[in-house]
């Protein structure tokens, strides 16, 4: 057997072990496993290749950069149960409610807020169905319009800091987690207004769909009114400031940034008058449980590609791809087109896992900016949450929506939004300036052109000595 048909068959055995719904981290480190004691058996490389596992497990479990992951992941845990969901979209609701598609503005808003304090696209969801769908249905918006901008507002949280998927891709890339938050400012804030614009349109077009609320249903407006969204507004971006600030600033690393978050997020669940040790061991609990799936994903994840690469599967996909055409745009279209439907079956960790390491040196080679390429891939695989009929956000709005909601609305309803955020993709790709203007490039100088000279040690009889000029 040659060594060039194995990297097409560790793929094809990966896709059967999924295909099956084996577990995605023992499925990687089984494939891993038997093609490398196969590959040991044909001679393509040693049992000293295969020991340097232990220390690429151990190289993982020691990464300090994924110590942030369990850190944002409470955060958002905690911000997810104090309350604060229900306040923001309540407030944004009547302070919209007047305008047609006033509710579904509220939502996309609070649904940018909601992603970059708690970073987690099921509490976003579910806090936004529970309370603005019921609203929506009574008011008399169409079914369509209200599931799909509240899956599709919740899904914002992949994109916007401090996203989980830009921390995983920022290590995967070799790339700091700092800029990867920098160079998602542009394409968060297109997204948001991309969203906006569409249900402005939608307003426009046919305001029958997005009714404004009935006079009896707005409370009373003025300052009151106002106050009560600035309370609940203005600390939850005093905590985004001062988790993205101290990052962007180089004054804490994204763990210790991330530290500060879950003690904000305590902070404002006792402002919130919500927080109990109830809902911190519940929060907890979550936490544990997001992060062992994510270590056992990644060690999985370890096993496959290092066996990958010990039969040149690295030279394999390398030729495979740069020998597209169309140079830089090629492989970025096929590579977009390629990851749309793998995020069908896979969920965006193990996306980030398995593909990106293998596609990272050929976009290198390339002459891809790395950070505008995870960029770029982080808001591709956003739309993974809202492919129906698989999408995770489209799962948990149909767990909470009312059973007179049908599903094949909450699916067809969710078909413009990704369509939305395929444009997006499509404006990356063509204005890369939309990513990498936000990146701080330091001085410009090349480390390599500076020259520091030293003078000579002057004896103490030189150095006392007058010096004439």
């Amino acid at each position: 057997m040659s060594v060039e048909i194995m990297p097409p068959l560790m793929f094809g055995g990966l896709v059967v072990f999924l295909l099956v719904g084996f577990p995605v981290a023992f499925s990687l480190a089984a494939v891993g496993l038997f093609f490398g004691f196969l590959s040991i058996e044909l001679g393509f490389f040693t049992t000293a290749y295969l020991g340097n596992l232990p220390l690429r497990v151990f190289g993982i479990l020691s990464n300090e950069l994924l110590l942030s992951i369990p850190f944002f992941t409470l955060m958002g845990a905690i911000l997810e149960r104090c309350g604060l969901a229900e306040d923001l979209l309540e407030g944004t609701g009547q302070l919209f409610g007047k305008v047609p598609g006033g509710l579904a503005y509220a939502v996309i808003l609070v649904g940018a807020v909601l992603g970059a304090i708690t970073g987690t696209v099921a509490a976003s969801v579910i806090a936004m169905g529970m309370i603005s769908l019921p609203i929506m249905m009574k008011y008399g918006y169409d079914m369509r319009i209200a599931t799909g901008v509240i899956a599709a507002s919740g899904t914002i949280t992949q994109v916007i800091p401090p996203s989980l998927v830009l921390i995983v891709l920022g290590d995967q890339l070799g790339r700091s987690v700092g800029d990867m938050y920098a160079g998602a400012i542009g394409p968060s804030i297109l997204q948001v207004l991309l969203f906006l614009g569409f249900i402005g349109v939608v307003s426009i077009v046919a305001p029958h769909k997005v009714p404004p609320l009935p006079p009896e249903a707005l409370g009373p407006r003025g300052w009151p009114l106002y106050w009560r969204v600035l309370k609940g507004m203005v600390p939850s971006i005093v905590l985004i400031f001062l988790v993205l600030g101290t990052i962007f600033m180089g004054l804490a690393t994204p763990t210790e940034a991330g530290a500060m978050g879950v003690v904000g997020a305590i902070l404002l669940a006792m402002l919130n008058r919500t927080y109990t040790w109830a809902l911190l061991r519940e929060a907890m609990g979550n936490t544990m449980r997001i992060t062992t799936m994510v270590m056992f994903i990644l060690i999985g994840a370890t096993v496959f590609s290092l066996v990958f690469q010990g039969v040149d599967g690295g030279r394999w996909l390398e030729h495979l791809l740069t020998a597209l055409p169309g140079g830089q745009t090629g492989f970025l279209i096929f590579v977009n087109i390629f990851i749309f439907f793998l995020a069908f079956f896979l969920d965006f960790f193990e996306i980030a896992f398995i593909i990106i390491p293998l596609l990272a040196p050929i976009a290198t080679k390339l002459g891809i900016d790395l950070v505008w390429f995870g960029v770029l891939i982080c808001v591709n695989m956003q739309t993974s949450f809202m492919h129906p009929p698989f999408g995770f956000a489209l799962f948990y709005l149909r767990g909470i929506a009312p059973k007179e909601v049908r599903s094949a609305d909450i699916y067809w309803g969710a078909l413009p939004w990704v369509g939305l955020q395929l444009i997006l993709v499509l404006v990356i790709i063509l204005w890369p300036e939309s990513v990498t203007y936000w990146i701080d490039h330091g001085t410009g100088v090349d480390p390599a052109s500076v020259t520091i000279t030293v003078p000579p040690e002057q004896s103490e009889e030189d150095s006392a000595a007058p010096v004439f000029r």
